[in-house]
């Protein structure tokens, strides 16, 4: 049968990327409390192609993420993605998927059960040369703001925020321990069943632990420096509840 995507291209125009995009498809990654989890990803996958080269087989792309989907870890994703740099013979291959990830989580005081969820993606590079990969996880918190509490005769403007960081994958960790870290940066965390008891607990915290953007983010950052990563991000998006905008902040760490 006739093969078209393997006949030569003779426009000499090389390709940086080809391949399939927005795949949803079950996965199942690793979870600290209950060893695995299963879950749905969007998923994306690439290769270069070369000027001489008319097109690439997308079936390929689909055929080897289907032989790691029930366990797409940290540690195999790379090696998922140079089975298919070799299969289809390319140079470089990139690929990424995000997914919801969920944590059941008790509140405050009332210790009542729910589940919270996170999202997250893993981003990756393979060449004959090197691998890069990394991870990116993004946590709402609640944050009051300083000055609010400071300039008020009682009370202070509080809002939902979130907390986005990228982290350049070297050593094996869990995806928990990094949201732990960011949600005790917070004026609070957030909960998905809070009692009566549990919001007066919540919204107390919040008052007695103020903070704008920056200070979540360079608190987020002196954390994430004691898990010994080489490199990350750190933003901070908080939708103001009584301004017409949002507050930003990011700041960068490489070793």
């Amino acid at each position: 049968m006739r093969d078209i995507q393997n006949e030569v291209d003779t426009r000499e125009v090389p390709l940086k990327k080809v391949g399939v995009r927005n795949v949803k498809y079950p996965v199942t990654v690793l979870d600290k409390n209950n060893k695995v989890q299963s879950t749905t990803a969007t998923v994306d996958l690439f290769v270069n192609l070369p000027h001489n080269f008319k097109g690439t087989h997308m079936s390929r792309f689909i055929e080897v993420f289907h032989k790691y989907h029930k366990d797409i870890s940290m540690q195999h994703f790379l090696d998922m993605l140079e089975e298919i740099r070799v299969k289809l013979d390319a140079e470089k291959a990139y690929g990424s998927i995000e997914f919801p990830y969920y944590i059941e989580k008790e509140a405050p005081v009332s210790k009542s059960k729910g589940i919270m969820e996170y999202n997250c993606s893993y981003e990756g590079k393979v060449e004959a040369d090197g691998r890069k990969f990394y991870v990116s996880v993004k946590v709402p918190i609640a944050t009051l703001c300083p000055c609010s509490k400071a300039i008020s005769e009682y009370g202070a403007h509080n809002q939902r925020g979130k907390i986005s960081v990228k982290l350049l994958y070297t050593d094996f960790f869990w995806i928990e321990d990094v949201i732990q870290v960011i949600e005790d940066c917070a004026s609070s965390p957030l909960y998905s069943v809070l009692k009566r008891k549990d919001e007066k607990s919540v919204t107390e915290r919040a008052y007695e632990n103020p903070r704008f953007v920056e200070d979540v983010v360079r608190e987020v950052y002196l954390g994430l420096k004691k898990l010994n990563f080489k490199w990350f991000s750190v933003e901070a998006e908080n939708e103001e509840s009584i301004h017409n905008h949002n507050a930003y902040a990011l700041a960068v760490y490489e070793e």
